[in-house]
Parts: structure tokens; sequence; C-alpha cells
């Protein structure tokens, strides 16, 4: 019969680490006598990043005394007190290997389901002074898991834990671990996973991901999202930057102009997806090579590409573009890439764009129309005036090309024309934006400013429409994921203190910094810290793939090997390190 031997709680508080703050309820302690276990939590306990912990589906942690005596023996340590773990239930018996999910169990008043293993997290490292201890728990196949309260009660150590309910599929705490983070995964296990009703959503989410992945492409596959990593995507056609040739430049308006690439060698370009980009490699200058990503503007053919780029106030590689290059100049390109890429199906679409944001958004009105797409499709775009509405003509051209097409252009800083019935004054607004007739139940694709998505996601949102079907793109650093740390003023990107590196360059193209590394760095998601770039994490040990990053040239060696590599053309900037130049989008 197992046993729970302890309740432990504790308050969230903040913690200093590696120079930072940390609001965490990691650190647990037992109590004495009775505790009321409620909906969200124990009386007395809290969670403090509720995004990854707490709620309904991880009301309560539970660990196991085996575990303890495992890695006191592991570890060399005798100080592992109940609690440490950052659980609440320290129990005698129920092994992560048998413990099923969706089995119920009975603890005093209470009753119980089990609903997912432990999340993989940084802060049972910081809480055992064991940096890699996220990465343990998974490999060593002992997370511990997580309950949902069904009964509330009262519990308290001494009680006995009685199996009400055995869990559909007899999956085991660690088989579902196992099947999230570790590689080799069986395809019939992944099916019956999903099969669990109790299994949390996003556990059943990041699941069908991995089993859609699985699926030959010819196959539809289970929608989802794994957390943490990006969608499937193809491996680049070429590794690195290959060399191509300015063939001409178009002036759209007076900051927009086009440049057209084609190969040195005649040979055949690969076909990009409607809405990737391309990364160009400019010596700019004296200093280092830079690097930045432009949308592909328009249908590729096998032997050209455009780009369309704004001169930005100083801004100096669009200074660059729009002044110093010149037709026959020779530059370096790497090969297409992005998730933001016109899907196929039969839902209608949006695409809505403001200023230059429209260049990926043209490239799949290029190919709506070349196919003569039947879907409804509306165009909507934002200009200042006329005279700065790069590529007006292009886009309603095109538009006639589709048979149930919806065009609505607004300039801020101009009156329509009689002749233009689809122009209008100002900007779209949540009243406006419903008599477009958008239906909710279309696929958006949206590029602008970020203040721009943000602000018309919302209307769209508010209008009905699914967050998984607005898709945005964003050129500049994404939105950090730093769980539980505290916020501080944003600084823009900038080199890293101390002195200078003397290893290979590191380029981080979305941020626009170029620097030398430093061995003083542990891992390139430390450099990206020390440079303020914006960045994405969670376990920092190679487990979780929040930090997955595209690699656009260059090699790296894992300091601590992941227990699953990423797909290719990605890494994991959390436990990697240079071994030549490298340009990550980042």
């Amino acid at each position: 019969m197992a046993t729970l031997l302890s309740v432990n709680v504790g308050v969230p508080k903040d913690v200093p680490w590696q120079g930072r703050t940390v609001h965490t309820g990691a650190w647990k302690a037992p109590v004495q006598g009775p505790r009321m276990v409620r909906r969200l939590n124990i009386d007395g306990d809290g969670q403090g990043d509720l995004a990854g912990h707490g709620g309904e589906i991880r009301a309560v942690l539970v660990y196991q005394l085996e575990s303890y005596h495992y890695w006191q023996q592991q570890l060399g340590r005798d100080d592992l007190t109940f609690g440490i773990f950052g659980e609440n239930f320290t129990v005698d018996g129920l092994p992560d290997d048998e413990v099923c999910i969706g089995d119920r169990y009975r603890i005093g008043e209470a009753e119980f389901e089990v609903t997912q293993p432990r999340v993989t997290c940084y802060r049972v490292g910081m809480r055992l002074g064991e940096p890699t201890m996220a990465a343990l728990l998974v490999a060593h196949h002992r997370p511990g898991f997580y309950l949902r309260v069904i009964t509330e009660g009262r519990v308290q150590a001494g009680d006995e834990i009685t199996l009400t309910r055995r869990g559909p599929e007899e999956l085991s705490v660690a088989d579902i671990d196992a099947l999230l983070y570790l590689p080799d995964r069986d395809p019939a296990k992944l099916r019956k996973a999903l099969n669990i009703p109790a299994l949390s959503p996003g556990w059943q989410q990041s699941l069908r991901e991995l089993a859609a992945a699985q699926q030959p492409r010819q196959e539809p596959g289970w929608p989802g999202e794994r957390a943490g990593t990006q969608q499937p995507r193809e491996e680049p056609e070429w590794p690195g930057f290959k060399t191509m040739r300015v063939a001409r430049i178009v002036r759209e308006t007076p900051t927009v102009s086009s440049i057209y690439l084609d190969t040195t060698d005649g040979t055949p370009l690969p076909e990009a997806r409607p809405g990737q980009y391309l990364s160009i490699r400019l010596a700019v200058g004296d200093a280092a090579p830079v690097v930045r990503s432009y949308s592909l503007s328009s249908a590729p053919t096998a032997d050209a590409y455009r780009i369309s780029v704004k001169h930005e106030p100083h801004g100096q590689v669009s200074g660059y573009i729009h002044t110093a290059l010149h037709p026959g100049d020779l530059v370096d390109i790497a090969s297409p890439r992005g998730t933001f890429v016109l899907e196929e199906g039969s839902r209608p679409i949006a695409l809505i764009s403001a200023g230059i944001g429209a260049t990926p958004v043209l490239a799949m009105l290029h190919r709506l129309a070349a196919t003569q797409d039947p879907r409804p499709v509306w165009w909507i775009h934002i200009a200042h005036d006329r005279a700065h509405h790069a590529f007006a003509d292009e886009a309603h051209a095109l538009l006639a090309q589709l048979p149930d097409a919806h065009e609505h252009i607004y300039y801020t800083g101009e009156a329509p024309r009689p002749a233009e019935p689809y122009v209008s004054q100002g900007r779209p607004s949540a009243s406006s934006l419903a008599t477009l007739g958008i239906p909710a139940d279309a696929d958006v694709y949206l590029c602008g400013p970020t203040a721009f998505m943000d602000h018309f996601g919302g209307f769209l949102r508010d209008h009905g429409l699914r967050p998984e079907r607005i898709h945005t793109e964003q050129f500049s650093a994404l939105p950090a994921i730093n769980p539980g740390v505290t916020p501080t003023a944003t600084e823009r990107p900038h080199q890293p203190p101390g002195p200078p590196g003397t290893g290979p360059l590191i380029t981080f193209s979305r941020s626009g910094v170029t620097t030398p590394w430093s061995p003083a760095h542990g891992s390139l998601l430390d450099l990206a810290e020390a440079c303020a770039i914006p960045t994405r994490w969670s376990c920092r040990t190679g487990v979780c793939h929040t930090c997955v990053t595209h690699i656009v040239s260059g090699d790296i060696t894992y300091t601590t090997p992941p227990l699953e590599l990423p797909e290719a053309g990605t890494i994991l900037v959390c436990c990697s390190a240079p071994t030549t130049e490298v340009v990550l989008d980042l």
C-alpha cells in the first residue's frame, strides 16, 4: 500500500539567480497535521509561474521516496529533504514506471487523477543547486507527476493512498514523459496516448504534433504544437550561404526597392514556399559582414528571386542596399526558410499588411493568382498615401485574376478617389473590420509592425477568429520566453560587456548583432543574453526544445548532449557552442 509521507507547501518568493530575479514557488517545506486540498492547490501553497505550473490540471505535484534514495546515491547528496524537488506530496510507492496517466487515487478525504509528468524546468535545478537536474529527471525516467483534484478534502502525512480507477490505455508516467522528450518514439504508444482523456491538453497537443511528424508526407496528420518547438520545415536547399548576382533593381516607391537575384552558374533555384524569406550577407564598410532577412515578395522562378527592401532611417544595411548596391554585384544568400507560409486548404483567406509588411503576403497572393485559387480572399493593406503604397498596381492586377477577391486599402494620410471605392481614409477599426465580411473560419496571414499585428490580431480575435488561425510574421527579435524571471527594463541589443572574445564571429541576424565568441559564455544562449537579445528557454539543459533556433550558417558542438537532437537546420542554443563562424536566426 502506498503512503503519503509528507505534505509540502510554499508560497512564491523572489530568488536571486545569475544576476536576475526569479519568482518561484519551488521552495516547498513539510507541514504538520491535515491540510485542505482544493481545486487549484493546497492551503498555504502557490505557484510562481502559472503558465507552466499550477491550475486545475497541475494542482498537486508528486515525487517518490524511492527516487529520493536514487538521487542521494547518484548525486552523492545527504541533504535531500522532503519538498526539495518542488513536490507537494512526497510518497512511498507510486513509481513513475507504474503509475499511469488517468489513474485515480484516494488520499485522506480527497480524490485525485494523474494528468501528466512534471514539466521540465530549470527551477528544480535552482532548488537543488544542480543546473542539469531537469535533463537528469527525464534521462533517468524519474520525472514525478501532477494530479488534478477530483474531490476536495483534507490530507495529511500518514494517509494511505488507494487506487480507485485505472487509467485507460495503461501508459505510465515514464512512458508519456519519454514520448515527448526522448527519441525513438513508439508510434503505437503515441496513438494510445491520444486516447487518454485525462492527459493534459498541452501534452495532448504536443503529442499530436509528434504523431503528425511521423506520418508520411502524403498522409494527413494531427494538428498540434509541441511546447517550445516550431512547425516542421524542410531542410534548406543549400547549406549556409551561396553567391548570387543582383540581376536588376526596381524602385517601387521613394523608400522601397525590389532586388532581383539570379544564380552565377545558371543552376535552377529551389522553389520557395509563399511567405518565406531570404537572409542576405553583405560587407558594409570595414566592419564584419552583416546579415539581414527579407521576405521574398513574389513567386520565385527557376532562375530568379525577388526581395523588396524599405530604406529605414539610419538603417545600415537598407541604406547600403539603396545607395551602394548595383546590378551585377555579387551577394551571399542563404536558402529560403521560414514557417510563415501559405497553407493548403479550403478555408477563406485574409492577407493583411501594413507598409513593407506587404512583401510576404504579396508572395502568397502571387501563388493564389497563379493557380486561380477558388477560396474567397480578402486583401487588406494600410499605407500612408498613394506615393508610398508599394505594389499597389501589382496587387490590384493579381486580385483581378481571382474568382472571389475582396480588396480594402486604407490610406492614413490621403483621401480616397471616387474611382477607387475599395480605398478608405484612416485606419481600420473594430467596427469597420466587422463590415468587411471576413468569415470567422478564415485563415489570416498578418504582417507589419509589431504594434499593428498585436492591435489587428486583437480585432480579429474579438471578431471571433480562432487564435491558431491568425498567422503572423516578425523579423525583429521574437518575444522572450523566460519563465519565472522578473521583467526588467528593455535594452536594445548590444555588444556583450567585458573584453571582446577571440573566437569565431557569431551573428544574431534578427537583432543585428555580430560579436566574437568567448568561452567565458557557457553557451550561445548565454552570449545572446549578454547581448540583451530576447531569448526563449525553459529547461536550459537540452530537454524541452523551447530554445530551438534556426541556424543560417556555421557549425556548433553541444557542450551538454541534448536528449534528442532538434530537426535539421536548427540547434538548441541553451547547450551549444560554436566551432566555426555562426549565423543564427535570433
